[in-house]
């Protein structure tokens, strides 16, 4: 009598038409007769993905604007808009599988959330990097590939290509962290983080892993850092590079819808408008960290138009590399975000932005900025304000569908916008008096200067251009006395 034969011999022996590749490509006729993770086992690690996507996405955005770091500042923008995205992949994938109510509030396991609690109150950018970088996604790829290689090919096709999309971008992100952590961190900062990073391991360890897979009865630790709890940090912070941040001697604006002022200098202003715009992801964050309980999309889309606003302060940075300006001569004004996340309530902060929004729409907004950059002779500038119109479009629509939407009344929020603005106190002459700055006219000197570089001929009413914003805001209207 023949010994019978085993699932895994049938699937040997089994013939696809001309030998094409099996079940749609997805595995192996033999790896798809093998048993996998059920239904329940699945939806526990996915929730687990989840929550870690979701902390990440929060504590990545509420450091934002806090962060003095300027290539920390955009990578943590960018970053959380990644997190964002995949933490919607997984509430989704998590939706189709017999999962209503869906229970993506709760916490999975109490050392989990003191893990992540641990890195957002992460006292500074060495001990943030560490955290993110070399604890929380290391720990959260390793946990989405063990899920790959442990789930069934077939059955779970859905879930692998939702880890498999998340793989990709986490490492991407990881390895911007190890590049971040050399760089920041030396061997004297790293020994003194090395027991903090220990504790951090400990959690993960208590908590069963992050995907809760590996038995424990390990004690959850003290808490360290976050034995005080978190307080957002409105203040905007800017790394030593940035000089002169108080500075509001150049009216931007007023340059720019000069008609009288050639195409590559206001090219060269839109540069300075760009990165300038470092300001909005370090606004943008505030709200959105003080800004809870609302529908997840909320959260999705306004971290993308943070990410986006971050995106068009680097192509300003680009911009001025392409003239051999080094941006660091310049002062890069920051108390927009200032003024706004400390004045300012977080609706009515949003509530400016969309009427700043509002206004880039006419033929005098992004349109006109497109058109200078074509005439410039530039081509990065026809370029980039091509792809910073199509953003702004993108945010009025997102301003539309959950602030306006919110206020209840189109005129209603474009009005509240224009008051909320009207009453920010921009302190123009203040920040002179105590010394801040004089508010020098740095433009005729960068203007100069990419003239040179570009073999370019400087514009005498180019050169003599000294409009500040002391009563005129960037709207090009006029600021009350007492503003």
């Amino acid at each position: 009598m023949s010994a019978p034969t085993s699932a895994r011999d049938h699937a040997r022996a089994s013939q696809t038409y001309k030998d094409l590749p099996p079940l749609a490509g997805l595995c192996s006729m033999e790896q798809a007769v093998a048993p996998g993770l059920s239904v329940d086992e699945v939806v526990t690690r996915l929730k687990r993905f989840h929550y870690a996507f979701k902390r990440l996405h929060h504590l990545l955005t509420a450091r934002i604007t806090a962060e003095p770091v300027y290539e920390l500042k955009t990578a943590l923008s960018h970053h959380a808009y990644l997190c964002a995205e995949h933490t919607a992949a997984l509430r989704k994938r998590v939706a189709e599988m017999r999962e209503p109510p869906l229970g993506l509030s709760q916490v999975p396991h109490p050392a989990l959330e003191v893990f992540f609690d641990e890195i957002l109150c992460a006292p500074d950018s060495e001990s943030l990097v560490v955290g993110v970088y070399g604890a929380a996604l290391p720990a959260l790829r390793a946990a989405m590939r063990k899920h790959i290689e442990q789930t069934h090919k077939l059955a779970d096709a859905p879930s692998i290509r939702v880890c498999r999309f998340a793989l990709l971008e986490l490492n991407d992100m990881i390895a911007f962290g190890e590049k971040a952590i050399t760089g920041l961190i030396d061997e004297a900062k790293r020994g003194a983080l090395a027991p903090w990073k220990e504790m951090l391991d400990a959690c993960l360890a208590a908590a069963g892993g992050l995907d809760g897979t590996t038995p424990s009865d390990e004690t959850i630790p003290s808490r360290h850092f976050s034995a005080k709890p978190y307080d957002y940090d409105p203040v905007p912070k800017r790394d030593e590079r940035f000089i002169d941040p108080y500075n509001a001697g150049v009216n931007a604006e007023a340059f720019l819808y000069d008609e009288k002022m050639p195409a590559f200098a206001k090219a060269l202003m839109m540069y300075y408008k760009r990165i300038r715009e470092l300001d909005v992801p370090e606004m943008m964050a505030s709200f959105i960290t003080q800004t809870p309980g609302k529908p997840w999309d909320y959260y999705l889309d306004m971290t993308r138009q943070l990410w986006d606003e971050a995106r068009h302060a680097m192509m300003g940075e680009v911009g001025f590399v392409s003239v051999g300006i080094d941006w660091s001569a310049i002062p890069i004004n920051f108390t927009w975000s200032l003024n706004l996340n400390t004045q300012l309530a977080p609706i009515e902060r949003n509530a400016v932005l969309y009427f700043i929004e509002q206004g880039l729409m006419p033929k005098t907004g992004k349109r006109y900025e497109w058109e200078v950059g074509l005439a410039s002779g530039q081509p990065l500038a026809g370029l980039f304000q091509d792809y910073d119109w199509a953003d702004e479009v993108l945010h009025a629509a997102i301003g539309r569908k959950w602030y306006v939407a919110e206020i209840g009344d189109a005129k209603k929020a474009i009005a509240y916008g224009d008051e909320s603005w009207s009453r920010v106190m921009v302190h123009w002459r203040k920040y002179r008096e105590d010394g801040l700055t004089q508010h020098r006219n740095w433009w005729p000197e960068v203007y100069q200067q990419a003239c040179a570089n570009t073999g370019i001929a400087p514009d005498a009413r180019a050169l003599a251009f000294r409009e500040t914003y002391e009563t005129i805001r960037a709207d090009l209207k006029e600021i009350s006395a007492s503003g």
